[in-house]
């Protein structure tokens, strides 16, 4: 799997902006999609995160604030960020746990990761 992320950006705080990552390739589904970030100096940590039925996952400093959603349909997630706020800045990466089916019997779990995109937030 492919993962395309487009939507970073600079923005004041109080603003909003929009993530999106698109999947492609050949795969036989995808079973979650989610979107880290790591800020300088700082580890990758998740954001927010949404299963292929729809259960979601936030961390707690974004809950009330972004909201994430998945097109099955189209393979793509999308994280609305609202009120966003300085800390926010950040490489976010949007990721995918997908499986590749080989031969009849067997399943391969993947995870595959997009290229960052840059949010910057200025107070």
């Amino acid at each position: 799997v492919q993962l395309q992320a487009s939507g970073g950006g600079s923005v004041q705080a109080g603003g909003s902006l929009t993530l999106s990552c698109v999947a492609s390739g050949n795969f036989s589904r995808i079973n979650d999609m989610g979107w880290y970030r790591q800020a300088a100096g700082k580890q990758r940590d998740l954001v927010a995160d949404i299963s292929s039925g729809g259960v979601v996952n936030y961390v707690d400093s974004v809950k009330g604030r972004f909201t994430i959603s998945m097109d099955n349909a189209k393979n793509t997630v999308t994280l609305q960020m609202n009120n966003l706020k300085s800390e926010d800045t950040a490489v976010y990466y949007c990721n995918a746990d997908w499986i590749r089916k080989i031969g009849d019997d067997y399943e391969l779990p993947l995870r595959s990761w997009g290229q960052g995109t840059l949010v910057t937030v200025s107070s």
